[in-house]
């Protein structure tokens, strides 16, 4: 077979390959203001044999002080849960979410990144994409039994900072560029619907995940992803970069952008802003 798959899918592709033994696939959607829905909607109807990756209970661990909405979960926890999906090192693994692909992005992020799993893709432009190209759905569950937790591989270094180092780089003694995923309305402080502080981290840039996305919800080109990121560095290198939203979520949709345009690995503030306001002496800004 072509592959591995590493960045994105496109809906023929995965469509030859879905039923293949090695293949997993996993539906990421997830409502953040219904939590429930996301699984509703999966049982209703589904590509076949795909697994459903509840955010809050797959895709996060506990909350706790600090640490933000969706804290990322121990890589026990997760390992265990790819075994349950039957995920081992030599499994290509597609994920997807309704259309954005910012859940399924999650997914991603967090098996290259704490297993240095490779072959994982997002499926471009998600559920949209799939039935614009009248490929079937299911509503059968998954048939399999569940194995070993995930062996093997390893969290990449550096590919996270906490929010001690997020204080270093706004006070100036950690060279870093914070980029931040939320629209421009909840990055210039005016709107906030979810987090108890409207702004953003000091010196931050804004890049709105949607922005990586065409109107169909398809990822724009690799070029054109290039170029607006290169706008943003404004001559900085890529590695200097600190990818962070709400909860660490849409964030890792940048970080997959910027895979797909070529310019190589990004770190991710996992916490993002809801672990940032979360105490109240730390600075933030609005309005820029």
């Amino acid at each position: 077979m072509a592959g591995p798959y590493t960045t994105l899918i496109d809906p023929k592709t995965l469509a030859a390959h879905i039923q293949k033994p090695g293949w997993v696939v996993v539906d990421c959607r997830f409502a953040l203001m219904a939590p429930e829905l996301g699984r509703q909607d999966y049982d209703a109807s589904h590509l076949p044999g795909a697994f459903y990756a509840d955010l809050e209970r797959d895709l996060s661990g506990p909350r706790a002080p600090g640490l933000g909405r969706h804290p990322l979960p121990t890589l026990a926890a997760f390992r265990a849960t790819l075994g349950r999906w039957g995920i081992t090192r030599e499994t290509q693994v597609v994920a997807y979410d309704e259309a954005s692909s910012v859940f399924g992005s999650r997914l991603w992020w967090l098996l290259r990144v704490f297993c240095g799993h490779e072959a994982v893709a997002v499926l471009d432009g998600g559920l949209a994409a799939w039935k614009g190209q009248g490929l079937p759905l299911s509503q059968e569950p998954p048939t399999f039994r569940p194995i070993a937790p995930y062996r093997g591989g390893k969290p990449r270094a550096g590919a996270t900072l906490d929010t001690d180092a997020v204080s270093a780089v706004v006070s100036g003694r950690l060279r870093r560029l914070l980029i931040d995923a939320r629209g421009p309305e909840r990055f210039r402080g005016l709107a906030e619907p979810i987090d108890p502080v409207a702004g953003h981290i000091p010196g931050a840039v804004n890049r709105p995940f949607e922005e990586n996305l065409q109107p169909d919800k398809v990822f724009r080109d690799p070029e054109d992803l290039r170029a607006g990121f290169r706008a943003l560095l404004g001559g900085r290198l890529p590695q200097e970069v600190v990818h962070y939203c709400g909860s660490g979520v849409s964030a890792c949709h940048n970080v997959l952008a910027m895979v797909v345009a070529g310019l190589g690995e990004t770190t991710l503030y996992p916490g993002s802003w809801s672990a940032w306001v979360s105490d109240q002496s730390r600075p933030v800004a609005r309005r820029s």
